[in-house]
């Protein structure tokens, strides 16, 4: 038995053109760029550790030692938290403006506040560790004149080793304040 074969040109007009989606896209805030497989790395071993730590837990809970199960559950709460918390860093964008996510903390510039943003060359850390290599990042300074931490460069786990992904990432971030400025 064949299966009917048709094209493109056979469908009807309402489905031959790409539809709208149903709410905005500036509305929301993206990544424009894709996470880096070091940091998919880390986020899979980490999330392997809690596994092995929540099972270790079950084992202890079942043997009568509820207080280490207890102990064991809660560091692998905040194995996931953490781990949680390292794919959320990075710079995001919207039509309300730019965020820019660390571990530990969030900053989040409207456009109207967001002064430049640039790529500049300048010494940068190696996937976030004491040390530092020439390389590039995403210099952005606020309207008064205060730079931002360089969160977005070439070294770090979203872009070693791949610095078309950076340019790429860079320039999508530039066009996103040129647009909305």
């Amino acid at each position: 038995m064949s299966l009917p074969y048709s094209s493109v040109t056979d469908a009807p007009d309402d489905l031959a053109g790409p539809r709208p989606l149903p709410h905005l896209e500036q509305d929301r805030w993206v990544r424009p760029y894709s996470l880096g497989p070091w940091r998919v790395a880390a986020a899979a071993l980490s999330l392997m550790l809690a596994s092995y730590l929540l099972f270790a837990a079950l084992i202890m809970a079942a043997a009568g030692d509820t207080q280490g199960g207890g102990v064991c559950f809660l560091v692998a709460v905040l194995v996931i938290v953490a781990t949680l918390r390292l794919l959320r860093v990075g710079v995001w964008v919207s039509g309300k403006g730019l965020r820019q996510t660390a571990f530990f903390g969030t900053v989040t510039l409207p456009w109207r506040k967001v002064g430049s943003v640039r790529t500049a060359q300048q010494p940068v850390r190696v996937l976030g560790l004491p040390r530092s290599v020439q390389g590039q990042a995403l210099i952005i300074t606020r309207k008064s004149g205060e730079p931002l931490r360089a969160q977005l460069t070439d070294h770090s786990a979203d872009f070693l080793g791949r610095v078309e992904a950076f340019d790429l990432a860079a320039d999508t971030i530039e066009g996103w304040a040129a647009e909305q400025r």
